[in-house]
């Protein structure tokens, strides 16, 4: 009898997931109907009214007055409405992502792709070697292995899976077709990454997320746990870091940067520290989010503090 409900519980979750993501994949192929312009800046309309009415709201609130304690209470709800609204977009730019990146490299006139740290690119390109590029939870961070792909420079992309395995299978197919080898982020992931450093590929992380058994670090002036992977790696093989991100501009443009390499922290024997470059990496995101605070997802319990707000 317990197995049998427990089998029955499992198919009213399955159940739910499936209808979650069919309203989801129904909504997002509506919007396929419309300009992308037009479909972008609506959803961008509709997060700003629709984002302050969820739970969430509450721990975005609280990630920003501690990240920004100088920070009036108008400022503070301004960042959050943008990042609602970077949120929404983030949702509609995955239907029109072939329609987006127009970048070419001989067109007179811009397109609504800029990108800064075209000789990087084509240094990688034209001299093959093991590489890490790291990025943050900035603008449309999932243009950047695209633009690698369409200069012909293919990263294998560490991402982590949504909870719903009906949306993370239609996410996984979409990114195949556009990006380079994907990595689910899991178990074995390392050993995956590995394998492509090894075969003198490159490999393309994001550093911001939220990690329990990570280092101890620290994020806008307060204390979290950063994935020791990225040095893990660099310590491992040897190999280039470099910082890159997505920055929106009006008129729903966009500009991708990628920087110069990283000079990596070592200690006076010359062992790479491990605590400092993750902190190395922290302090890159963090400029970017300063920079450009309304572009960062501050929905995510990065500080884990979300006890304490529910």
């Amino acid at each position: 009898m317990k197995l049998f409900i427990t089998r029955i519980v499992l198919k009213l979750v399955h159940l739910r997931q499936w209808l979650i993501a069919q309203v989801m994949f129904g909504f997002l192929n509506f919007l396929k109907l419309f300009p992308a312009d037009g479909a972008i800046n609506f959803i961008d309309w509709l997060m700003r009214r629709i984002g302050p009415r969820m739970k969430r709201h509450r721990l975005m609130i609280a990630n920003l007055r501690n990240a920004f304690p100088d920070k009036s209470d108008a400022e503070i709800n301004h960042i959050a409405l943008g990042s609602w609204a970077n949120m929404g977009r983030l949702a509609a730019e995955y239907v029109f992502l072939d329609r987006l990146f127009d970048f070419d490299p001989m067109r007179s006139e811009p397109g609504r792709v800029e990108v800064s740290g075209i000789p990087i690119f084509m240094d990688l390109l034209t001299n093959p070697r093991p590489f890490i590029v790291f990025t943050g939870h900035t603008g449309n961070f999932e243009l950047l292995p695209v633009a690698g792909a369409a200069f012909g420079l293919y990263v294998s992309v560490l991402f982590r899976p949504p909870n719903n395995p009906y949306v993370a299978q239609k996410v996984f197919d979409f990114r195949s077709a556009r990006m380079g080898k994907l990595v689910p982020s899991h178990a074995g992931s390392s050993f995956a990454l590995a394998r492509q450093l090894e075969a003198g590929h490159g490999v393309g992380v994001l550093v911001d997320q939220k990690f329990g058994k990570g280092l101890k670090t620290s994020f806008f002036n307060r204390p979290v746990k950063t994935n020791p992977l990225l040095g893990k790696l660099v310590r491992q093989f040897n190999c280039d870091v470099y910082p890159a991100r997505c920055i929106r501009l009006p008129g729903n443009r966009y500009r991708l940067e990628i920087e110069s390499r990283l000079e990596i922290p070592r200690d006076a024997n010359g062992n790479l520290d491990m605590t400092a470059t993750a902190q190395l990496l922290n302090d890159k995101v963090e400029s970017w989010v300063r920079e450009y605070p309304e572009q960062w997802l501050w929905y995510h319990d990065r500080w884990e503090i979300k006890r304490q707000v529910f």
